[in-house]
């Protein structure tokens, strides 16, 4: 079982981490603002589930394969990059609601959670950083390194949950009062879509 102090320090770090804006809060609060509070929470949860797989994947190793195949690490960095700057695309093209339904989610929980999902597992950079990041809190000392990483992954994946909920139901609240502007309404996609076409950009940038 981990230690005391490593666990005390490991929160520490984590929780510094996950507060620190970067691209999961980026699109969290991209979609809070724009489709309300539950679809941020949604995105969130998508992003934890992802989180979830790359944990499982530095657990059994399959991460460390990425890391030594430029190949293979460059395929899943394009994929990914690819299809965060094809959401950006979809959100930039398409019509603004207008009418009645102008205050109508533009897009459902379900949805923004499996897109989330699809975001955070095809980035090879998350991958690494899960492979890097955790073995360094593991001690020999303190058993199975499998319990261990599995402990680590779990606490990882609690607090960036709970941090991307804070920040989507601080911008589902501000994105409810803008949403009532038409000019807002009418720009929201087009941000939107920016956010996710620059974090596409920014993904496919990356070095290893």
């Amino acid at each position: 079982m981990i230690d005391l102090s490593t666990l005390i320090a490991y929160i520490a770090v984590v929780f510094g981490f996950v507060f620190i804006p970067g691209p999961a809060t980026l699109l969290t609060i991209a979609r809070a603002t724009s489709s309300g509070t539950r679809v941020g929470i949604a995105t969130g949860a998508g992003i934890a589930a992802g989180d979830v797989f790359h944990t499982v994947m530095a657990m059994v190793g399959i991460s460390a394969i990425i890391a030594t195949s430029a190949t293979l690490f460059s395929i899943i960095k394009y994929i990914g990059a690819a299809y965060l700057v094809y959401l950006g695309i979809r959100s930039i093209i398409e019509k603004a609601p207008t009418g009645p339904t102008a205050g109508a989610l533009a897009i459902s929980a379900g949805k923004a959670f499996r897109q989330a999902v699809l975001t955070e597992v095809l980035n090879p950079k998350t991958a690494l950083f899960f492979l890097a990041f955790l073995p360094q809190f593991v001690r020999p000392e303190n058993g199975s390194a499998m319990i261990q990483l599995a402990v680590l992954g779990t606490i990882f994946v609690m607090l960036g949950l709970f941090s991307t909920v804070v920040f989507a139901v601080s911008a589902g609240r501000l994105g409810s009062f803008l949403r009532q502007n038409p000019t807002v309404l009418k720009w929201q996609g087009k941000v939107v879509g920016g956010i996710y076409c620059a974090l596409g950009v920014r993904l496919a940038l990356q070095q290893r």
